[in-house]
C-alpha cells in the first residue's frame, strides 16, 4: 500500500458543498505525526460528446500555520467582491430563466446559449461579447 494511499486513507472529519455542477469536498485529515491539516477539493463533473462523463479535480492543502492567513486573505477577498459588485450573480447561467444549451441530439452542453441582442424591453446588459473562462489549472 503507498504512503499517499495510506494518508488520503486519514480523514477525521468531513463536509461536502454541491454548487451546480461543482461539488466542493471539505476534509480533515492526519499527518504521520497525528496533526491535523485540510484539504478542499473542487470536482466539476463534464459531459462527453457520447453522453459518458468524467469529473476533473483540483485539490489544496491547507496546513495549520497557515490558516489565519488563509482566513484573512479568504475573507478580504470576499468581502472586496462583494463590496465591488454585489451579492447577485450576474452570470447568465445563474439567472432564474436560464435553459442551457442543447446539442442537435436534444442533449445539454457545456457551452452557454449565445446572449439576446439588446432591444427596447431589454437593454439591461448586453454579453454576448463574454467569453467562457476555464480556470482549471490555477
Amino acid at each position: 500500500m503507498s504512503e499517499h494511499y495510506t494518508m488520503e486513507q486519514e480523514e477525521i472529519f468531513s463536509k461536502v458543498m454541491r454548487a451546480g455542477r461543482r461539488t466542493y469536498f471539505f476534509d480533515v485529515r492526519s499527518t504521520k505525526a497525528g496533526d491535523f491539516y485540510l484539504t478542499i477539493t473542487e470536482s466539476k463533473k463534464f459531459t462527453n460528446d457520447d453522453g459518458s462523463y468524467h469529473y476533473k479535480k483540483h485539490k489544496i492543502y491547507l496546513y495549520k500555520e497557515d490558516f489565519n492567513e488563509f482566513k484573512e486573505t479568504l475573507a478580504e477577498m470576499i468581502d472586496y467582491v462583494i463590496d465591488e459588485k454585489g451579492e447577485e450573480v450576474i452570470s447568465e447561467r445563474h439567472q432564474k430563466n436560464y435553459k442551457p444549451a442543447q446539442s442537435e441530439d436534444g442533449k445539454e452542453t457545456d457551452k452557454a446559449p449565445v446572449a439576446a441582442q439588446p432591444t427596447a424591453e431589454n437593454t439591461k446588459t448586453d454579453t454576448s461579447s463574454f467569453t467562457d473562462i476555464e480556470f482549471d489549472d490555477i
